[in-house]
C-alpha cells in the first residue's frame, strides 16, 4: 500500500510532559454557517517539567489562521511557522504570557463531524479525541488542563439556544444587530477534548436534582423541535444515575446545571463533555410506539455512562490517549453496575458477556488485537474498541472480585481523593488499590499490557477413598500481533462444587483453609487445587459470573452440563451450561454439514431448555436469554479456523427447527401465559415478560410451520408497542418470504417520517441471510431514507450487513467483501471514522476457509492500494494485512 497511507506510530514509551501549560482559555465564537470566527485567548506558562526554552507548538487541522498576537502585540510572520498540523511560535519569552489566535472554520463543510459542524441546521462540536484542533490552535492533548470561559454569538433566528460547558454567566442581545450572545464559565480545569458548544433551534425539557449535600442542580435535555415528549425517559434515567453515583461511589455532581443535547448526525453514541453531554439522538429519544425495550435499556445505560464520566474521565482524566481504558473501561464497569442494580443483575451479566464474546473475543483473536492499554497506536480514533471498553470493564470487575466489596470501594475512594484534578495513568489507578488494601498488583497489571484472550483448561478428579476433589488448571496465552510470548496472568476463578442434590458443597482446601468468597487465584501456567471432605462426586461450576474474561474448556460431560443447566445456583453458569451444550452441538453439526454426515441429536439441549422453560421460579428475562441459540458469529469463533459461514448458518437453522418442534407445547404455553395484561411500560419486569414471549414466538416461527407463522402475523398486526411489532417483523423477514415484503412495506409506511425507526427497518433488511440480500442492500443505498452523510443510516444498513450477516458479507463469490470495501472507499473522504469502523468488519478474515479468505484479502488490498487514504482507514487496513 502507499507509504503515506500508513500513519506513523505513536509510542507510550515516547511520552514526555508538555513544554507549555495553559491555565485559562477564553473563547469568543461567532457562529456562521460557512465562516465561523473563533478568537481564542490562551494564558500559557512554561511547564517546570518540560524542556527549558522550548517553542510553543500548537495543534491545528483544516484551520484558516487570520491573526496571532502575543501579549496584545501582533506577531510578525517570521515569529511563527504553520504546517498542515501545527502552529509554532518560534522563540517565545520563557514566562507566563497570553496568546491570542483568530481562526475561521466552515461548519457546513465539516463532513468528518469532528470539531465544529452543523447537524440538521444546528451547530455542534465533537472534540474527542483530537477535534478541538479543528476549532482553534491548541496543545490538543489530555494532560493540558485549563479553565474555560466561552462566549457564543449567533443570529437569534438561526440559533436561539446557545450552550457551552459549565455554568451560564450572562446572555443578551448584541446591540444594533439581530444577533445575541451567551457566556458560559466552567470552573473545573479540563482537557480540550471535553470542550463543547451547541447552537441552534432546539426544544427542551427541564427538571432539577438535589444532591446529597442539598445543592439544587438544574437539568435540561435539548432535542429537535417537536420531540420533547420522547425525552422523558432519558431525564428519569439521568436523575437515577445521579442518585446512584452518590450512594454507591460517593460521587456528587459539581456544577449548577447539567445539560444534554441530542443530535441526529453524530459519529459516536454520546460524549461526556463537562456539564454539556452531546448524544446521538437514538440514545435519548424513546416512546412505546418508536423504541424497543432494548432501546430503553440502552438509553438508561448510556445516559448513566456519560454522567458517570463526570468523575471517571472529567474530574480525573487521562494523562495521554494510551490511558483511554482508565476512563472508558472503568466507566463501562460503573454503568454495568448501575444497570444491574436498576434491572436484573444476572440478565445484565449475561448480556454484557455476550457482547464481550461477540465483539471483543474476535478482536483479541484477529489482526486488530491490542492490549487494554496499548503501547503504540497510529490513529487514536481506531482504539475506541471493545478491548478498551468491554475488556477494560472486565479488568476492573476482576479487581473487585479479588479485593471484595469493601476493598474495592476503599481503592476507588483513594483514587478519587488522590487524583481529583489530575491527568492520571493506569499505574496511578492500580497504586490506589494496592495502597488501600496492602496488596501487590504487579502481576495483575499484565491484564493492561498483554493482548489476547487467556485460555484455561480445567479438569476435575474425585478420589472417593480419600474424599478429595482435585482441580487441575492449565493457563495458556495464545500469541497475538507483537506479543508472541507472554507471562502468566492473575485469573480470579470463581467456582462452586455442586453436589448430587443440586446444592453447593462446602469448599475446604487441602491446607485447611476455605476458598474465600468461592474464588481461586490462578497465577501460574499449571496449578492444582485440592478440596477435602468431598464425600460424593461434585460437578464443578467454573468461572461463575464470568469472573474472568477467559476462554475456558473443561472435562465436564454433556450430562454434567445438563445438570448445571438445571441446578446451578449461579445464574450465569446455569445459562452458560446450556450455551456450551448448544455450541458443541453446532460445531459438530457444522462439520457434519460440510462432510455430508448425519446431524447430531440435540436431545441434551432440548432437555436443558425444557427444564428451564418449566421452572416457574426463574425470571422470564433469564429464560428468554437461555432460549437464544448461539449466534453464527459465536459458532465461527468457537471453530476459529477454516470457517464456512454457509455451513454454520445451515446448522443453526436446523437446530432452531429441531428445538421448535421438540419444545412446541412448552413454547406455546409460555407464549400464552405472558400475553400483555395492560398498557406498555418499559420497566424491567414488564420487559422481561415481553422478552420471554417474543423469544418463544421466535422459536415457534423458526420451524416454518403454518401455526407458528400465523402467530407471528397476528403478533405483528396486534402489537401496540415497538418491541412486539419489530420482533414480529423480524420473525417474518427471516422466516416467511411470502409475508415479508408486505410487512416491511407496511412498517415503512407507518414510520417513514421517523429516522430512528427507519434505521431499524434498514438494519433488518441488511441481516436477511439470503442470496438476494446484497442486491437489496445495494438498492437501499439509493432509497430516499438513506444518506451516506448520516452515520446512523450507514451503520444501520452497511454496518449491519457487514457485522450481522455472516453468510452474505462472506459470500463465496466475494461480492459481499467487495461491496463493503467499496462503501469504505466511498466514505473515507467524507467521514474517515465511520469508514474505518466499517472496515473493522474484516477483523476475522484470516479464520475463513481458503476461498473466502482470499476474497477478503483481495478486498483489503484494493482498499490499501487507494491513494490518499485517511489515517483512520490506512491504520486499520495496514494492521489487517500485517503478517499473522
Amino acid at each position: 500500500m502507499p507509504r503515506d497511507a500508513v500513519p506513523q506510530p505513536v509510542r507510550l514509551s515516547d511520552y514526555r510532559p508538555p513544554d507549555w501549560l495553559v491555565d485559562t482559555v477564553h473563547l469568543d465564537v461567532r457562529l456562521h454557517p460557512t465562516a465561523t470566527r473563533i478568537l481564542a485567548r490562551l494564558a500559557l506558562r512554561p511547564n517546570p517539567e518540560g524542556r527549558e526554552g522550548s517553542p510553543i507548538v500548537l495543534d491545528g487541522d483544516e484551520l484558516s489562521l487570520k491573526s496571532i498576537a502575543l501579549d496584545g502585540t501582533p506577531l510578525a510572520g517570521s515569529a511563527y511557522v504553520t504546517t498542515a498540523g501545527t502552529l509554532t511560535v518560534l522563540a517565545p519569552p520563557q514566562r507566563a504570557l497570553t496568546l491570542e489566535i483568530e481562526t475561521v472554520v466552515d461548519p457546513s463543510a465539516n463532513t468528518k463531524l469532528m470539531g465544529l459542524y452543523r447537524s440538521s441546521g444546528a451547530y455542534c462540536t465533537q472534540c474527542e479525541a483530537e477535534g478541538f484542533r479543528r476549532i482553534t490552535y491548541f496543545p490538543d492533548r489530555p494532560d493540558v488542563l485549563a479553565v474555560y470561559t466561552t462566549r457564543i454569538e449567533a443570529e437569534r433566528e438561526e440559533a436561539p439556544v446557545l450552550l457551552a460547558n459549565g455554568n451560564p454567566v450572562e446572555s443578551g442581545a448584541v446591540e444594533g444587530t439581530s444577533r445575541h450572545y451567551a457566556i458560559w464559565h466552567d470552573p473545573w480545569p479540563k482537557p480540550s477534548y471535553l470542550f463543547a458548544l451547541v447552537g441552534g433551534r432546539l426544544d427542551r425539557i427541564t427538571d432539577h436534582f438535589v444532591t446529597a449535600t442539598g445543592k439544587k442542580v438544574e437539568l435540561g435535555i435539548y432535542v429537535e423541535p417537536g420531540k420533547t415528549e420522547r425525552a422523558g425517559y432519558a431525564m428519569d434515567a439521568l436523575k437515577r444515575s445521579m442518585r446512584w453515583d452518590e450512594e454507591v461511589f460517593g460521587c456528587e455532581y459539581d456544577l449548577d446545571v447539567f445539560n444534554i443535547v441530542a443530535v441526529a448526525d453524530f459519529n459516536m453514541g454520546a460524549m461526556e463533555n463537562k456539564g454539556l453531554n452531546i448524544f446521538n439522538d437514538k440514545y435519548v429519544l424513546a416512546s412505546p410506539e418508536t423504541a424497543t425495550d432494548a432501546d430503553y435499556a440502552n438509553i438508561e445505560g448510556i445516559i448513566a455512562h456519560e454522567y458517570f464520566h463526570n468523575w471517571t474521565g472529567n474530574r480525573i482524566t487521562c494523562r495521554d490517549w494510551f490511558q483511554l481504558c482508565l476512563k472508558e473501561g472503568l466507566t463501562v464497569f460503573r454503568d454495568q453496575e448501575f444497570s444491574s442494580d436498576q434491572r436484573s443483575r444476572p440478565v445484565k451479566r449475561i448480556s454484557d458477556v455476550r457482547l464481550l464474546k461477540g465483539h471483543q473475543f474476535p478482536e483479541d483473536a484477529g489482526p486488530l488485537a491490542h492490549p487494554v492499554r496499548p503501547s503504540t497506536y497510529r490513529e487514536i480514533n481506531n482504539f475506541y474498541t471493545a478491548t478498551v471498553y468491554e475488556k477494560g470493564a472486565e479488568v476492573v470487575r476482576m479487581l473487585k472480585t479479588l479485593l471484595g466489596e469493601e476493598g474495592f470501594r476503599a481503592g476507588m475512594d483513594l483514587y478519587f481523593d488522590r487524583h481529583d484534578g489530575d491527568a492520571a495513568t493506569v499505574e496511578d489507578f492500580l497504586a490506589c488499590f494496592a495502597d488501600a488494601n496492602g496488596i501487590d498488583l504487579t502481576q495483575f497489571a499484565l491484564w493492561y499490557a498483554q493482548s489476547g484472550t487467556p485460555h484455561l483448561a480445567v479438569s476435575g478428579h474425585w478420589d472417593a477413598q480419600a474424599r478429595t476433589y482435585r482441580l487441575d488448571v492449565v493457563q495458556t496465552l495464545p500469541p497475538t500481533p507483537g506479543q508472541p510470548e507472554k507471562q502468566p496472568m492473575v485469573i480470579p476463578l470463581a467456582l462452586g462444587l455442586v453436589g448430587p442434590d443440586g446444592n453447593d458443597l462446602p469448599m475446604r482446601l487441602d491446607d485447611g483453609t476455605n476458598a474465600e468468597r468461592g474464588v481461586l487465584l490462578v497465577t501460574r501456567p499449571r496449578q492444582s487445587f485440592v478440596f477435602r471432605d468431598v464425600a460424593e462426586r461434585p460437578v464443578a461450576s467454573l468461572n461463575r459470573g464470568f469472573s474472568a474474561p477467559v476462554k475456558l474448556t473443561s472435562d465436564l460431560t454433556t450430562q454434567d452440563l445438563v445438570f448445571l443447566a438445571r441446578h446451578d445456583a449461579d445464574p450465569f453458569n446455569r445459562f452458560d451450561a446450556a450455551q456450551t451444550i448448544a455450541l458443541a452441538h453446532l460445531v459438530e453439526a457444522t462439520a457434519a454439514r460440510r462432510t455430508g454426515r448425519d446431524l447430531p441429536s440435540p436431545a441434551a439441549l432440548v432437555e436443558a431448555l425444557g427444564a428451564t422453560l418449566s421452572d416457574a421460579t426463574l425470571d422470564p428475562a433469564f429464560i428468554a436469554q437461555a432460549l437464544s441459540v448461539p449466534s453464527e458469529s459465536d459458532v465461527a469463533r468457537e471453530i476459529a479456523d477454516d470457517v464456512d459461514p454457509d455451513a454454520i448458518h445451515d446448522a443453526r437453522q436446523a437446530l432452531r427447527r429441531a428445538l421448535s418442534a421438540a419444545l412446541r407445547p412448552a413454547l406455546e404455553g409460555a407464549y400464552d401465559r405472558h400475553a400483555p395484561t395492560g398498557a406498555y411500560a418499559p420497566d424491567a419486569a414488564s420487559a422481561g415478560r415481553r422478552a420471554l414471549r417474543n423469544a418463544c414466538l421466535d422459536l415457534l416461527a423458526a420451524g416454518g410451520t403454518a401455526p407458528g407463522l400465523a402467530r407471528a402475523l397476528a403478533h405483528f398486526r396486534d402489537a401496540d408497542n415497538m418491541t412486539d411489532r419489530f420482533l414480529a417483523l423480524s420473525v417474518l423477514a427471516h422466516n416467511a418470504p411470502d409475508a415479508r415484503e408486505e410487512a416491511l412495506a407496511a412498517f415503512y409506511e407507518r414510520f417513514r417520517d421517523d429516522p430512528l425507526v427507519v434505521d431499524k427497518w434498514l438494519a433488518l433488511q441488511a441481516q436477511i441471510a439470503e442470496p438476494g440480500t446484497l442486491e437489496r442492500v445495494r438498492g437501499l443505498t439509493g432509497h430516499p431514507a438513506f444518506s451516506w452523510g448520516n452515520p446512523n443510516r450507514v451503520r444501520s444498513l452497511v454496518g449491519s450487513f457487514a457485522g450481522a450477516n455472516q453468510t452474505q458479507f462472506n459470500r463465496a463469490d466475494g461480492a459481499g467483501h467487495d461491496f463493503v470495501a467499496d462503501a469504505v472507499l466511498e466514505l473515507d473522504g467524507r467521514n474517515p471514522q465511520v469508514a474505518a469502523r466499517l472496515l473493522a468488519a474484516f477483523k476475522s478474515w484470516r479464520s475463513l476457509e481458503p476461498g473466502r479468505r482470499a476474497s477478503a484479502e483481495r478486498a483489503l488490498r484494493r482498499v490499501a492500494a487507494k491513494p490518499g487514504l485517511s489515517p483512520d482507514v490506512g491504520d486499520i487496513v495496514s494492521r489487517s494485512l500485517e503478517p499473522a
